[in-house]
């Protein structure tokens, strides 16, 4: 057979040049692949092509057959690319023409007439509820929910991106770093955010004014910034995101914060507060003077501020949407103003209740829970001096029975224990809302109060339920204002316990601080204690020698403490103690408070009935032995 032929060598690598860097191949060009060289000469030719005056182009050497098909490629895709462009501009057209301006009265128009869908569809409902009529039930719903596929398209018309409301911002920002020689930059964040065109213009002035309040009062001046340890420029940070059926609106600026000092001096000078009254105040609630009317702590009257008018304005325009502004600052880092506000004013869910015989409608986006309080559930009704309060979840929750708020005597006890509760919560605080019933749920259209009711701050409106009834609808924040301190200080008292507890990393323990028998206070821990309870003294009888009180149907013993004497009238507070199904009161002079604290007994006790003392709120107490 033939000897094999010798292997050829292998090809030296092929060398090109182009127009940027000689290149080495580092294998010889399979069938289908150009070099760089040869593609980059066919975009040239391309673009040339490609160009408003197309010029000759000279005839290339010839290439690869590869480098061929490349080319005819690359001329081919110019053709492809402006196809591409009449597309994008077809679909361009096509997107224009389905857009129209719509005449906003038209848009109000077609709103009402919702809303007028909206109340005959709760009529039916109604109607098909008492007669339980099966055979309209199916359409009916049909037509329910027809209503609220219709209702939700309506209320998209009406939305807009709340950046419209902040398109003068970054303008008025610009000629107050001018004027106030300061350096400020807006940054803005969520412009796309929609809301109601109705409360869109609602808040274009408040927004406004609390941008200028940053710039003027919450940021330094950049000598001030760099003394600091700052940066020569400042910042204003606005924000909007959605959060369930509300919009949350927060303006921060990096400054200086609010001066508690100087707001304490202004508070007392305009005669908002006395100093006995301030020292028991938080921080947080002295920051809440500066949304008193004429309140400002400017200290000479310039054309930004100084004349006190602005944040009380703010607020009342708030409050009239139905929304909530709240304040946190931090003296040396800056501030932050917090807006919570509903997405619409015109048609809300509402949870019906009732009070001394009439029904009324809480908007439910600010019900966060209803509670009935039992007296052996974890949900049970306190006292703390007088005031009632609903411990939920190792929190304290001041109430307010509805009937009692809106001084309707219908004869029946007001009493919290004798009704539902619906915890509501406004900003930062929540309260339990005391009513007598609880009906349903329902789509409710919101109707403005007349003008000979507006001053009333516990109603935000009235509306038609389905039966024909007209009605009112509650406002939380009205009942959060009725509340007053005692609810801050609830609030805040829970928060503190909150803090304690992640802060300290210590068992803390729940204490009922008393007065008996003497001034210095005592305490027990609030988990032994069953209830608290205010024995009229004529029911309380003397028998063996002994003071007994007929309570849940038995006699139950009093226990007096050394130096402790039961009332002869008025009223007796008793601590109430339970177990294996007896009962005994502890006769106390008064109870102080509750308070959460570490508990250590550091002296022991030296009589019966004392297990020892312990501070307790920096002040030495007993703790009584429940056992004995």
């Amino acid at each position: 057979a033939p000897a094999p032929a010798p292997a050829a060598p292998p090809a030296p690598p092929a060398m090109t040049k182009g127009t940027l860097v000689e290149q080495v191949l580092e294998r010889p060009l399979r069938p289908g692949e150009v070099s760089l060289d040869d593609l980059e000469r066919a975009f040239r030719e391309t673009e040339t092509e490609a160009a408003p005056a197309p010029a000759p182009v000279a005839k290339a050497a010839p290439a690869p057959e590869a480098a061929k098909e490349t080319a005819k490629e690359a001329k081919a895709k110019p053709a492809r690319k402006a196809a591409a462009v009449e597309t994008d501009g077809e679909v361009a057209d096509k997107i224009a023409n389905q857009s129209i301006r719509v005449n906003v009265d038209t848009l109000e128009h077609l709103m009402t007439m919702v809303s007028e869908l909206v109340l005959t569809r709760n009529q039916l409902l109604e109607i098909s509820r008492r007669n339980e009529d099966t055979e309209f039930k199916v359409p009916l719903q049909r037509l329910s929910n027809v209503t609220a596929e219709l209702q939700e398209g309506v209320m998209k018309t009406r939305m807009q991106p709340i950046g419209n409301a902040w398109q003068k911002l970054p303008r008025i920002v610009r000629d107050l770093s001018g004027e106030l020689g300061k350096q400020i930059e807006l940054e803005m964040h969520g412009a796309d955010t929609e809301l109601d065109r109705q409360v869109l213009d609602l808040i274009k002035d408040p927004l406004t004014h609390m941008v200028r309040n940053s710039a003027d009062h919450g940021l330094e001046t950049p000598a001030e910034r760099v003394a600091s340890g700052k940066g020569e420029q400042g910042t204003i940070r606005l924000s909007a995101y959605h959060e369930g059926g509300h919009i949350i609106i927060c303006i921060a600026d990096n400054g200086r914060g609010l001066n508690t000092e100087r707001i304490k001096a202004k508070a007392l000078q305009n005669g908002l507060v006395t100093e006995a009254e301030l020292e028991k105040m938080t921080e947080a609630q002295i920051h809440k003077f500066i949304f008193a009317p004429g309140f400002s702590t400017a200290a000479t009257v310039t054309s930004v501020s100084g004349r006190g008018v602005g944040m009380d304005v703010v607020r009342t325009n708030i409050d009239q949407i139905g929304g909530t502004i709240d304040i946190k600052s931090v003296a040396g880092e800056g501030s932050s103003v917090t807006i919570k506000i509903p997405l619409t004013l015109a048609i809300v869910s509402a949870l019906i209740v009732e009070a001394g015989g009439d029904r009324f409608a809480i908007p439910q986006l600010s019900v966060v829970e209803l509670v009935r309080a039992r007296a052996n559930s974890e949900h049970r009704i306190e006292r703390i001096k007088d005031t009632a309060v609903l411990r939920l979840r190792n929190k304290l929750l001041p109430l307010m029975h509805l009937k009692k708020l809106l001084k309707i005597d219908d004869g029946s006890s007001t009493d919290p224990e004798n009704g539902f509760i619906v915890v509501t919560q406004v900003g930062s605080q929540t309260f339990g809302i005391v009513v007598d019933g609880v009906f349903h749920t329902e789509e409710i259209v919101v109707k403005p109060m007349s003008t000979k009711l507006r001053h009333i701050d516990m109603f935000s409106g009235n509306t038609i339920l389905g039966d024909g009834a007209v009605i009112m609808i509650i406002d939380p924040n009205g009942i959060a204002k009725a509340l007053g301190a005692s609810g801050a200080s609830a609030h805040e008292m829970a928060d503190d316990a909150s803090a304690a507890h992640a802060i300290g990393g210590e068992q803390l323990t729940s204490l009922l601080v008393f007065r008996a028998g003497s001034s210095q206070p005592k305490a027990v821990p609030l988990g032994l204690v069953t209830r608290l309870e205010e024995i009229a003294t004529d029911k309380i009888e003397l028998s063996n020698g002994r003071h007994m009180v007929q309570y849940r149907e038995q006699l139950m013993p009093l226990v007096q403490m050394n130096g402790v004497s039961v009332q002869t009238t008025g009223s007796q507070p008793i601590l109430v103690f339970a177990d294996d199904g007896r009962s005994m009161g502890l006769v106390v002079d008064e109870i102080i408070d509750i308070v959460e604290e570490r508990l250590h007994i550091e002296v022991a006790g030296q009589q019966e009935g004392i297990l020892g003392s312990a501070v307790i709120k920096g002040q030495a107490t007993e703790v009584i032995d429940v056992g004995h």
